[in-house]
C-alpha cells in the first residue's frame, strides 16, 4: 500500500512574508509603495488646500505644521516611493524574469532588503510623531543643526535603513544581471528594461555612501560636538550641500532611468515595430550614468559658490539633456508609420511620459543656465520643472508599467475603458496642477510658503483643483485593480503579443519562471505579425 503524502498550503507568512521568490518579494514592494504613495499625497493636497486662499493658514493649524508638510510630501514620495517603486518593485519583478534566471542571485539578501525598507519607511513616517521640523527634504545646515528634538534623528535613522536597503537591492541586480542570464542572453541581447535597471543599480551603490556620509556628520554636529558644517567654529555647511546633493541629483536619474526603461518596454510592443536605435538607447543610459554624477552644483549657483565654479555645472547640465533626447527621438522614430495601439499603457508612456517629460527637459535647460537659476531658485517654477520631469514623466511610466504587466503578473485582465479614464483624469490633473506653477514662479511666489500675492489665486486654485483631480484618479486606478482581481477575464500568457521572455511563460509566472532554460538566439523586440492573443485581449477589454 503507497504511504499517503500530506501536502500542506504554507501559512501566509512563509508562502509571502518570509518568500525568497523574487515576484513576491517584487509585489510586496510595490504594494507597500502605493500605500506610502497615498500618505505622500495626502500630504500634497493638505498643502495645495491651504494655498486655495493668500494670507494666514485657514486650513492647517499653523505655518510650522504647513511646512512640515512639505518635509513629509518630499521624503516620502521620494525615498519610500518613487526610487523604490522603479528599483525594487519593478526591478525585483522584471529583471529575472526578463534574462532568463529563475530568481536573484541572493534570494534571501532580496528578503532582507525588503524587510529593511518597511522597517526604514515605518521609522521614517514615526519621525513625523516626535516633532519633525520644516527643514524640507534636503535637511539643509545649519538649520538642521539649531533644530531640536527628536524627530530629525529619527528622520536620518530612518534614511540611514532605507540607505542600507538601496545598496543591497542594488548589488542583488548587479550579480544577477551579470552571472544568472540564460544562455545566449548577450548585453546587446538584455530587454532595455534590464538595461536601465543595471546602471541605476551601480548609480545606487556609488551614490547612497554619500548621503550616508551627509547625514551621519549631520547627525555628529548635532549631538557629539563636531563642526562639520558650523561656520563659526570653522566648519562649512555648503560642504552638506555638495555631499546631499552628489546623491540627490544622480538620483533623479535613479527615479527616471528605469522609467525610461519601461518606456523603451512597452513602446514597440504597441507600435509592432522594433526599436529603433536599439544600441543608442541603451548606451544612453550608461551617459546619463556617468555624467549624472557631474553635474550635482547646478542645485547650489545661490548657495555662495563662486560663479566661474558654476559654469563648468552648467555646461555638464546641458550636455545631459542629450542622451535623453536621443531615447526620445529613438521612441518617436520606433512610432513612425507603426501599427499604433492606443491602449492605456501606451497613451501613458506615450503622450504621458514622453510628452510630459519633454516639458519637464526643457524647463531644466533653462534652470541649467546661472543666470535663469539666479532668479528662479526656490520658486514655483522649480516645483513645476522637477514634477514635470518626476510626476509628469516617471509616475506616467510607473501608471504605465502597472497596467502593461498587471495581466502578467495577476493573470487577470483589467477594464480598458476604466483605464482610459485613469489616464485622461491623470494627464489632465497633472497639467492643471503644475502647468500653472510656472507662471506664478516667474512671479516670484517662493516654495514652502503658505502666502502669496492676491494676483497669484486664480493660477493657484487651478493647481489646487487639478490636484484634486490627481487624487481622484489614484482612487480610480485602485478601484480599477480591484474590480479586476475580482472578476477580470484570465489573462492569456501574452495579451500584448510581447517579444521578451516574461511573455513565454504563463499568467502569472511558475514560482522558478521557466520550465525549462530558455535559449535565446535574438535581440529583443523583433515583431511580425500581431499574435492573436492581442486580438483577444482587446476584445475582452470591451475596447
Amino acid at each position: 500500500m503507497e504511504a499517503s503524502v500530506e501536502t500542506r498550503k504554507p501559512s501566509f507568512v512563509r508562502d509571502w512574508l518570509l518568500t525568497v521568490d523574487h515576484k513576491k518579494i517584487g509585489i510586496m514592494y510595490g504594494i507597500a509603495c502605493l500605500l506610502f504613495f497615498f500618505v505622500g499625497g495626502a500630504c500634497a493636497l493638505i498643502i495645495r488646500t491651504e494655498l486655495l486662499t493668500p494670507g494666514m493658514p485657514d486650513f492647517v493649524k499653523s505655518p510650522d505644521f504647513f511646512n512640515q508638510m512639505f518635509t513629509m510630501h518630499g521624503s516620502i514620495m521620494i525615498f519610500l516611493f518613487m526610487i523604490p517603486m522603479l528599483t525594487a518593485a519593478f526591478g525585483n519583478y522584471l529583471v529575472p524574469i526578463m534574462i532568463g534566471a529563475h530568481d536573484m542571485a541572493f534570494p534571501r539578501m532580496n528578503n532582507l532588503a525588503f524587510w529593511l525598507f518597511i522597517l526604514g519607511g515605518a521609522v521614517f513616517i514615526s519621525s513625523f510623531y516626535f516633532g519633525m521640523p520644516d527643514i524640507g527634504w534636503t535637511a539643509y545646515p545649519p538649520y538642521s543643526i539649531q533644530t531640536q528634538g527628536l524627530g530629525l534623528d529619527i528622520w536620518i535613522t530612518g534614511v540611514h535603513i532605507l540607505g542600507l536597503s538601496s545598496i543591497l537591492g542594488s548589488i542583488n541586480i548587479i550579480v544577477t544581471v551579470f552571472n544568472m542570464r540564460a544562455p545566449g542572453m548577450t548585453f546587446n541581447r538584455l530587454p532595455l528594461y534590464v538595461w536601465s535597471s543595471l546602471i541605476t543599480s551601480f548609480i545606487q551603490l556609488f551614490g547612497t555612501p554619500a548621503l550616508a556620509g551627509a547625514i551621519t556628520t549631520l547627525l555628529f554636529d548635532r549631538h557629539f560636538g563636531t563642526h562639520f558644517y558650523d561656520a563659526a567654529a570653522g566648519g562649512d555647511p555648503m560642504l552638506y550641500q555638495h555631499l546631499f546633493w552628489f546623491y540627490s541629483h544622480p538620483a533623479v536619474y535613479i527615479m527616471v532611468l528605469p522609467a525610461m526603461g519601461i518606456v523603451s518596454e512597452i513602446i514597440p510592443v504597441f507600435a509592432r515595430k522594433p526599436i529603433f536605435g536599439y544600441h543608442a538607447i541603451a548606451y544612453s543610459s550608461v551617459a546619463i550614468g556617468f555624467l549624472g554624477f557631474l553635474v550635482w552644483a547646478h542645485h547650489m549657483f545661490v548657495a555662495g559658490m563662486p560663479l566661474a565654479s558654476g559654469v563648468p555645472f552648467m555646461v555638464t547640465s546641458m550636455i545631459i539633456a542629450v542622451p535623453s533626447a536621443i531615447k526620445i527621438f529613438n521612441w518617436l522614430a520606433t512610432l513612425w508609420r507603426g501599427a499604433n495601439w492606443y491602449a492605456t499603457p501606451m497613451l501613458f508612456v506615450t503622450l504621458g511620459f514622453i510628452g510630459l517629460f519633454t516639458i519637464g527637459g526643457i524647463s531644466g535647460i533653462y534652470l541649467a543656465a546661472v543666470p535663469i537659476d539666479m532668479h528662479m531658485h526656490d520658486t514655483y517654477f522649480v516645483v513645476a520643472h522637477f514634477h514635470y520631469v518626476l510626476f509628469g514623466g516617471s509616475m506616467m511610466a510607473v501608471l504605465g508599467g502597472i497596467f502593461y504587466w498587471f495581466p502578467k503578473i495577476t493573470g487577470r485582465i483589467y477594464n480598458e475603458k476604466m483605464g482610459l479614464w485613469v489616464f485622461w483624469l491623470y494627464f489632465i490633473g497633472t497639467n492643471l496642477t503644475f502647468f500653472p506653477m510656472h507662471y506664478i514662479g516667474m512671479k516670484g511666489m517662493p516654495r514652502r510658503v503658505f502666502d502669496y500675492q492676491q494676483g497669484l489665486q486664480m493660477a493657484n486654485d487651478i493647481a489646487t483643483y487639478g490636484s484634486y483631480l490627481i487624487g481622484f484618479s489614484a482612487i480610480l486606478m485602485v478601484v480599477t485593480m480591484g474590480v479586476a482581481l475580482r472578476a477580470g477575464a484570465k489573462a492569456p500568457a501574452n495579451p500584448w503579443g510581447g517579444q521578451t521572455l516574461e511573455w513565454t511563460v504563463s499568467s502569472p509566472p511558475p514560482e522558478h519562471n521557466f520550465i525549462e532554460m530558455p535559449y535565446v538566439t535574438a535581440a529583443p523586440y523583433e515583431f511580425g505579425e500581431p499574435p492573436q492573443e492581442k486580438y483577444t485581449a482587446k476584445k475582452s477589454f470591451g475596447a
